[in-house]
């Protein structure tokens, strides 16, 4: 008898996502992990002391509150396995050293309202960008949960209205060139533009533009959802699904190879040697720079098309820290309260220092201004820390590959200390309420997860030649592996990119339909 019907390399939450829907499908699910805990990017751990929960990698869940996964508890998430999320009223903000700052509320209005404070013509101009992002949200969001629509007939159903036009021009230029058409003040250019570089790009890079609509359009419709508990939650509910369905997840099992009967995958063979086999076929997290090692049988045109993907300049640097008190920013709230949001964004002074420290990253160098991000969740889940304790989780971006020889592992604690400081600038508890802290260079990514290659936290970069049904690859881009029948991929470089969608999701849709499966009719 095989070990399973479907066997899934890693427990990141997209192949966590697909394995908990073929559960419910009724469907014997193997989980191999290669770590000794679950969750890929969506992991909480005690990094720092004990009692203090950090989220590794993902702190908040933003597009997958519209995945019907949990839109519409398919598979019970949520009324079953007590998945919780609270949804602050203030999901970002950016902050000045000057004391000045621009919050983003889900309601428009209160938007608008701060805003006006810099620009009442960019108050208008943002309530004008609220209504068209409302209305574009439905057809982006149809379309970032079930494999994506082929190039070139999405190309041709948009260029048939003006309406499909205006998205593509969109889809086409940069959220700088997208700032300066919209709004005249530089602070609000620079707090939208900030929104480009949370996907790993700079404001600059073309086809960015539409990444503003999509995130406003999310943020106000659904909020940042912060889970109960960290961002683990959703992964031990989706754990907890596929072992209350029959499957099995398992730790410390690192797979070396998919095996095949020449045709179609029937199993793996993990580095300790142990082959382990499968009927219906195999979901795998494999990022297309390992696919042709782990997967011999790869037809050579597949594998050179994989090889070639690019990744991002931008990779992340991540700190981590137990605090003895929370954080005090020097700015205050317009009522004279501390700050209050999910993300902090610590902005330089000019919008052209942004713009050109992702420059400098595009060769290989260290940023001038630092481009410092910052969450404190203990202020909307005080379940993660100590009584009156905190934690922060603070992130920036640097190069992979240091030009001055330096090892990560070596320098990493000076730069986080770089981090810290730079904190300082902006918080005036910080680094006095520090206890400890835990941080992530770009080789501590890639060591947590093979999907963040080069610390690439997207897996490949989001540019439009690595995106829709061509990410990561033309041939890869149906989550099927062309000349490999029943192998299957999941991961944050398949569509619809990094960042907590859900998106095994399209994953389990089609391997539901080749398994003769119907999708439509899973239930929990």
């Amino acid at each position: 008898m095989s070990d399973a019907d479907i066997i899934i390399i890693g427990s990141g939450h997209n192949g966590l996502v697909a394995g908990a829907y073929l559960a419910c499908a009724g469907k014997r699910v193997l989980v191999l992990e290669r770590n000794e805990w679950f969750g890929g990017g969506v992991v909480s751990r005690e990094l720092t002391l004990p009692g203090y929960m950090h989220d590794q990698h993902s702190m908040s869940h933003i597009f997958i509150q519209g995945n019907p996964l949990l839109l519409n508890d398919d598979l019970g998430l949520k009324s079953k396995y007590g998945l919780k999320y609270v949804f602050p009223d203030t999901p970002m903000m950016s902050v000045w050293e000057d004391g000045s700052t621009l919050p983003l509320h889900r309601n428009p209005a209160k938007s608008a309202e701060a805003i006006a404070r810099f620009s009442r013509k960019d108050a208008d101009t943002f309530l004008k960008m609220s209504e068209q992002a409302a209305q574009w949200l439905p057809m982006i969001q149809a379309g970032l949960y079930s494999p994506p629509m082929p190039m070139g007939a999405q190309t041709a159903m948009m260029d048939q209205s003006a309406e499909g036009r205006e998205i593509m021009r969109t889809m086409a230029v940069s959220t700088f060139d997208l700032m300066e058409e919209l709004f005249e003040h530089d602070k609000v250019k620079a707090h939208f533009g900030r929104v480009a570089g949370e996907n790993l790009v700079s404001p600059d890079e073309k086809s960015t533009g539409i990444g503003a609509y999509v995130f406003l359009g999310f943020l106000e419709k659904f909020g940042f959802g912060v889970p109960v508990g960290g961002s683990g939650s959703l992964t031990n509910a989706l754990i907890a699904c596929i072992r209350d369905h029959g499957g099995t997840v398992l730790a410390n099992k690192v797979v070396r190879e998919v095996v095949t009967d020449g045709a179609q995958a029937c199993g793996v063979v993990l580095d300790d040697g142990e082959r382990l086999s499968c009927t219906d076929g195999i979901i795998g997290a494999i990022h297309p720079h390992v696919l042709p090692d782990m997967v011999p049988s790869l037809p050579a045109n597949v594998a050179k098309n994989a090889l070639r993907t690019h990744i991002t300049d931008a990779a992340c640097f991540t700190v981590h820290a137990a605090l003895d008190a929370p954080m005090k920013f020097k700015a205050k709230a317009a009522d004279g309260s501390n700050l209050s949001a999910v993300m902090y964004e610590l902005m330089p002074a000019e919008y052209e220092d942004m713009r050109r420290a992702f420059d400098e990253l595009r060769y290989g160098n260290f940023s001038p201004t630092p481009l410092v991000g910052v969450g404190q969740l203990t202020q909307h889940d005080p379940s993660r820390a100590p009584d009156g304790k905190a934690i922060f989780h603070a992130w920036d971006y640097v190069p992979y590959t240091r030009k001055d020889g330096r090892n990560w592992d070596d320098a990493k604690r000076e730069f986080a200390d770089g981090i810290i400081s730079r904190m300082g600038d902006f918080i005036e508890n910080v680094p006095d309420v520090v206890l400890d802290y835990h941080c992530d260079s770009p080789v501590d990514m890639e060591r947590t997860s093979p999907s963040f290659y080069r610390g690439d936290l997207h897996g490949i970069a989001t540019t439009t030649y690595q995106s829709g049904s061509h990410r990561p690859t033309p041939e890869l881009g149906q989550y099927r592996v062309p000349g490999v029948e029943r192998l299957y991929l999941v991961g944050p470089f398949q569509h619809p990119g990094g960042g907590v969608f859900g998106a095994g999701r399209a994953t389990a849709m089609v391997m539901a339909e080749d398994i003769g499966v119907d999708f439509d009719e899973i239930r929990p």
